[in-house]
């Protein structure tokens, strides 16, 4: 779950981090070994040539009397190396007088009879030193030179050296995993922008297509697969349009006929009460089936671009009170009570008054058929900071929270207990299409005990103070007589 929600960017840059900080330690313990190396090396060469030296002390001093050998030693070890400096043989005795106090106290490793040669570690009052101790023949007879040095100095750069390396690991991580980022970000920026257009691409602007770079890479070769993909949806969505718009058109004729000819034969006197009861259903379904078809054609002229709708300065006020005029006589015919504004701002809206008309219809109607008995429908608006908000609120049956994102959607039904209503499911769908065409928002709220509230956003209005719509409105207006004037 958690790596579904880290983006790649991030995932690239705990990547690279990562990476980069392996990379360090083994950087850094290489570093460290061959340094540790180096640092021996060179000190076994300081030991090396501090015994060559004294090689030639002893060449030099070869036939001079024990005293005068003693005193030049004594002076070399002082010289050099702080006084550890020996000539022992074989078995570890002292060939010559002690040189110094140091070397007296020094720990000497013990020589091996066999090999005496060595180049070994040694402890002190706590400090280490190196020792290294190599034979020399000296007229005929066999010695061993050893000499030490401390090592002091070589773990203080080591140790100089792993503290700069642990200083800058901080530093130099973050300045990797910001480059990491920075690096993956601008690389993968040209996925945001094909995620971005291939979002914005749907029923109503499916011909857009993404922009292609000629970078002949794989994100190239992503964004022709997606046009591709986009040309053959478009295609298949060009097709299923015509059909519903030519079925839609061509049904209508079919339909009217056969209404027409179930009316006439109903105000046939002598037709018996059967045949009577069986035309009146048929002009039912009839009526219904008109109904649909017109529906249909309206989605499928709105799923046609561009849209033209004629646009005029529309006063909200005014309209909002002709749609209720008009719906009063259903909203009594179902018991319901209808509460509008009793006063109200003139708004302007530029649109098409009709289209407007019915989508505060639609909106009306659908709260009548889902409210309760002795219901309540209340429709409001608000106006704040250049948008006006009218609200159609029922207290009926509401909404389930899973059907929600679906109500807008052509053809669908909520669950069982909304079904009882007669409907096809497309009314929504158009009031949705014409808030888009007016660039207004349409959403919808709802509780299973406060009932249904459907909103519409309008931006931009323009406002000018009118006399306010009175809550009486007349009755005597028929559904009919709306239907005809949206027409």
């Amino acid at each position: 779950m958690l790596r579904e929600r880290i983006s790649i960017s991030l995932r690239l840059t705990l990547w690279f981090g990562c990476a980069f900080f392996a990379g360090w330690v083994l950087f850094g313990v290489s570093m460290w070994a061959n340094l540790s190396h180096t640092l021996k090396g060179e000190r076994r060469q300081t030991l090396d040539r501090r015994l060559d030296r004294l090689e030639q002390l002893l060449i030099k001093d070869e036939g001079a009397t024990a005293p005068k050998r003693d005193h030049d030693l004594a002076e070399f070890a002082h010289a050099t190396g702080n006084g550890l400096v020996e000539v022992l043989h074989p078995d570890g005795t002292l060939a010559y007088g002690p040189p110094t106090a140091a070397a007296s106290s020094f720990p000497w490793p013990k020589l091996q009879v066999d090999d005496p040669t060595m180049f070994v570690r040694a402890t002190s009052d706590g400090q280490p030193y190196w020792v290294l101790a190599r034979p020399f023949s000296l007229a005929g007879n066999s010695v061993v030179l050893i000499a030490a040095a401390p090592e002091a100095g070589n773990l203080l750069v080591i140790e100089n050296f792993l503290w700069g390396l642990l200083a800058s690991a901080p530093l130099l991580l973050v300045i990797s995993s910001a480059s990491g980022y920075w690096v993956s970000r601008r690389a993968l920026k040209p996925v945001d922008r094909i995620s971005a257009t291939a979002r914005s691409i749907s029923i109503r602007n499916i011909s857009e297509r993404i922009p292609v770079s000629p970078t002949g890479d794989e994100l190239q070769r992503l964004s022709e697969t997606c046009n591709a993909m986009f040309d053959r949806l478009e295609s298949s969505v060009n097709q299923i349009k015509r059909f519903t718009a030519d079925a839609s058109h061509e049904l209508r004729g079919p339909l009217s006929f056969t209404r027409t000819v179930a009316e006439v034969a109903l105000k046939n006197p002598q037709i018996d009460e059967e045949s009577r009861v069986a035309l009146k259903d048929i002009v039912d379904e009839m009526a219904k089936a008109a109904i649909l078809l017109e529906e249909m054609l309206t989605l499928a002229r709105a799923d046609s671009l561009p849209v033209a709708l004629p646009r005029t300065q529309v006063d909200l006020a005014w309209m909002i009170k002709d749609v209720c005029t008009m719906a009063q006589p259903i909203v009594e015919q179902h018991g319901l009570q209808l509460l509008v504004p009793g006063h109200l701002s003139g708004v302007m809206v530029l649109g098409d008054a009709s289209a407007l008309k019915r989508l505060l219809w639609i909106l009306l109607d659908n709260a009548v058929k889902y409210s309760n008995p002795n219901g309540t429908i209340t429709l409001s608006v608000e106006t704040l900071a250049g948008q006006t908000k009218v609200m159609v609120h029922d207290n009926g049956i509401g909404i389930s929270p899973a059907d929600l994102p679906f109500v807008f959607d052509r053809f669908y039904r909520a669950d069982p207990s909304r079904s009882v209503v007669e409907g096809n499911g497309l009314g929504l769908a158009i009031a949705k299409w014409i808030a888009e065409t007016h660039q207004a928002e349409l959403s919808v709220t709802s509780d299973a005990k406060g009932g249904t509230s459907f909103n519409i956003v309008f931006d931009n209005v323009q406002t000018s103070t009118v006399q306010g719509i009175s809550t009486e409105i007349p009755s005597g207006q028929s559904q009919e007589h709306f239907a005809t004037a949206l027409e």
